[in-house]
């Protein structure tokens, strides 16, 4: 979307350069990203960025003036987690990048979530593009990597003994983010723990590194609830739901709060109107609307053409939205004159003693195909997959 810069990257892209991107982060990390990473970075022009910063200063104030009942109604009853808190400790919202009526390129708010995702990688990655294109360190984001770090320590870590402080997730190793655990684990000291491997005595929690027993004061959680109810047979000597001596970043409860849960809650010129499938109205039509079931993960269980005929065997029609359909806009050339689309996720981190999020880092997801997620893109298309953002800032 700044026209000097795609220029200036497509002339000098060359299929090595990106290999060598994808070598700095197994040299950082110790293995090569298992979800595709794309060519590409995108630019943003400084009015596009103003405009996502004022739908998500709208969005934050909405929610906070939500009360924590009204939000508690989100969570369901066999997903409930003791010791919940005032605000969560991450905070993600994803916006398509896309065209108005008027032609205009807009931001259009997909989807938002209080869980954690590639806090760590996506910094690496804008370090490694930067590394590889000398033209694009002026448009570096300002913040060092030793503040960036720093204050994810402070968030995750707090005042513990790294030691004390796991990154938790089902099978980590078989994740395809496992990238950022390893930059995680690099960074902050903290171990990786497998929700299978975390043992409990009373109301502690432990696990065993090198033949030593050692506490868990602090869960830098990833595990969510979808994932744990798909997997049969899962043994396990920790319940979520247990009364237990740890402080949770973030807590559980916060992924059903902040979630599709209160999109049809939200209102602003960026935000599509969305219903709750059993509050749709009749004067509406349902060809141009999106199906989403609440709390899927990664695209799961999205009806980009929703019919009657699939509305009617739905059931838990309260567990289901209803939002009206954006057009993203094709802008993002590659080098063979073809045009990717783009969503953009804003990454934040809200400190316990703090009114607002702080913003981190900004995470794109480009496509070809009709569902802007990894799991969707051509495999033989490029331009497509996980990347970074610049802006003239």
């Amino acid at each position: 979307m700044i026209p000097k810069y795609r220029k200036q990257f497509n002339a000098e892209f060359t299929q090595e350069k990106y290999q060598s991107i994808l070598d700095r982060l197994k040299e950082k990390s110790g293995i090569y990203p298992q979800f595709r990473v794309s060519e590409s970075p995108i630019f943003l022009t400084n009015e596009f960025i103003d405009k996502l910063h004022a739908a998500c200063d709208s969005i934050i104030s909405q929610i906070k003036e939500m009360s924590p009942a009204e939000l508690d109604m989100a969570i369901p009853d066999d997903c409930r987690v003791p010791n919940d808190t005032l605000q969560p400790h991450f905070f993600t919202i994803d916006f398509g990048i896309c065209r108005n009526e008027k032609g205009e390129i807009v931001p259009q708010l997909i989807e938002l979530q209080s869980f954690p995702t590639l806090y760590c990688f996506q910094k690496e990655l804008q370090n490694a593009f930067v590394e590889e294109y000398d033209f694009l360190k002026p448009l570096k984001t300002p913040k060092s990597d030793e503040e960036y770090y720093q204050e994810l320590k402070d968030l995750i870590v707090g005042d513990e003994d790294p030691e004390n402080v796991i990154l938790m997730e089902i099978y980590p190793d078989e994740q395809k983010t496992n990238i950022d655990f390893y930059l995680t684990k690099k960074r902050l000291g903290i171990e990786i723990v497998c929700l299978t491997k975390v043992k409990k005595e009373g109301r502690k929690l432990y696990y065993e590194k090198d033949g030593r027993k050692i506490q868990i004061k602090r869960i830098y959680n990833r595990v969510i609830f979808d994932e744990i109810n798909k997997i049969p047979d899962l043994k396990t000597e920790f319940d979520f739901r247990e009364e237990v001596d740890v402080k949770w970043i973030t807590h559980p409860n916060w992924f059903f709060k902040i979630s599709k849960f209160i999109l049809p809650k939200l209102t602003h010129e960026f935000v599509p109107k969305s219903y709750f499938l059993n509050d749709f109205p009749e004067t509406e039509k349902l060809e141009n609307f999106v199906l989403k079931p609440l709390f899927s993960f990664a695209g799961s269980g999205v009806n980009l053409t929703p019919t009657p005929a699939d509305v009617e065997k739905i059931e838990d029609r309260e567990n289901y939205i209803l939002q009206r359909k954006v057009e993203y806009a094709p802008l993002f050339e590659d080098i063979n004159g073809e045009f990717s689309k783009a969503e953009i996720r804003l990454l934040y981190i809200w400190d316990e003693n703090s009114d607002r999020p702080k913003l981190m880092e900004h995470l794109i997801r480009m496509t070809k195909a009709a569902m802007v997620n990894v799991d969707f893109n051509k495999k033989d298309a490029i331009w497509i997959g996980g990347t970074t953002a610049f802006t003239e800032r």
